[in-house]
């Protein structure tokens, strides 16, 4: 069930095109880190880390890296709120490692680029291409064009 929901984010995502769906989501890790706020369990210590995902979200408006970091850290902030805090949903005990299990996840796909599924044939057929020039040792790979 929570790698469903994954599954729905990166789709919705899908809907929105680059460079807007960037932004969208360095927008969504400075949400992700405020949303512990209102009754999270630690007190004044929420504060810095909504600091710092502000930081991390801010450069994320232009690098799908930092927005990628910013999931990492949120994981963080899960695990620590499901040991030692209050749940992301009040009346949903084990939301806080819910969000721990799909963070690093979305992680993943922002560290990859935060790609459309619409990408998803085209980077599969590349991988596959490059899988196979990789088997023929013999080849020589020149830079394409307009890039040597």
């Amino acid at each position: 069930m929570r790698l469903l929901i994954v599954v729905c984010y990166v789709c919705l995502n899908s809907l929105i095109r680059e460079p807007h769906r960037r932004r969208f989501n360095a927008i969504m890790i400075a949400g992700a880190g405020a949303a512990y706020l209102s009754g999270g369990g630690l007190g004044g210590w929420e504060f810095p880390f909504v600091a710092v995902l502000v930081c991390v979200a801010y450069r994320g408006l232009e690098s799908w890296r930092w927005i990628g970091v910013g999931w990492l850290l949120h994981t963080g902030w899960d695990v620590v709120h499901h040991l030692k805090g209050s749940p992301i949903i009040p009346f949903v005990p084990d939301s806080s490692f819910g969000c721990a299990v799909c963070d690093p996840v979305i992680a993943l796909w922002c560290l990859t680029g935060g790609w459309s599924i619409r990408d998803l044939p085209r980077l599969l057929s590349s991988s596959t291409r490059s899988s196979a020039r990789s088997a023929d040792p013999n080849q020589v790979i020149s830079a394409p064009a307009g890039r040597r």
